[in-house]
């Protein structure tokens, strides 16, 4: 990590809100595509990608990542808005602003949150078309379309590029998190040089 430069506090923002805006709409964007072109759940046949492996279908979400939890969105919007503060509390810091891997991950992170919150609030618009009791009912679930198998393995739950941007920005700081404590264990300060 390179030495903060107190003479550029807005280094490090325009490449954080660059990944988090493209995340944020790749995400929001293919949810809006993939509902128009499939409807609400039920509704179409699958979309076959490859055959018995991968296929697009829509589903919708009231728990949290890959389904779990469900019911409990409120719990889940509110830990989303409190991640949200942290993260950019973490990145107002000049140390993590001169880290671009950490940004990239963290801008991940922060643009799957914002696609998914967007769904839990509600603002697609959608109602739920069943089960009777709910019908005309706003929709507060997350928008669901990319569903994985192998056949006799396993059966992903139904997940969005949301989910995987979260997946992917947290594994990248997991992966920095054990190089950098490598490094400290080989002798050298961590972040001797900057990340590219």
């Amino acid at each position: 990590m390179a030495t903060p430069s107190t003479s550029e506090p807005a280094k490090g923002w325009p490449m954080f809100l660059a990944v988090v805006v493209a995340a944020a709409a790749a995400d929001l964007l293919s949810k809006q595509w993939i509902f128009a072109k499939l409807g609400m759940p039920g509704e179409n046949q699958s979309l076959g990608i490859v055959p018995g492996i991968l296929c697009l279908e829509t589903n919708l979400n009231e728990g949290a990542l890959f389904g779990m939890g469900q019911g409990m969105g409120v719990v889940f919007a509110t830990v989303s808005i409190a991640a949200i503060i942290g993260i950019l509390a973490l990145v107002s810091r000049p140390s993590t602003r001169n880290d671009r891997s950490i940004l990239l991950a963290l801008g991940l992170i922060v643009g799957g949150i914002i696609g998914n919150l967007y769904d839990r609030l509600g603002l697609p618009g959608l109602t739920w078309h069943a089960p009777l009791a709910r019908e005309g009912d706003p929709v507060l679930a997350v928008r669901d379309w990319i569903h994985f198998t192998l056949p006799g393995v396993i059966d992903w739950p139904i997940f969005n590029l949301a989910d995987s941007w979260l997946v992917i920005g947290a594994m990248m700081l997991l992966a920095l998190s054990f190089l950098e404590s490598k490094e400290v264990r080989a002798g050298g300060a961590p972040g001797d040089s900057e990340r590219t």
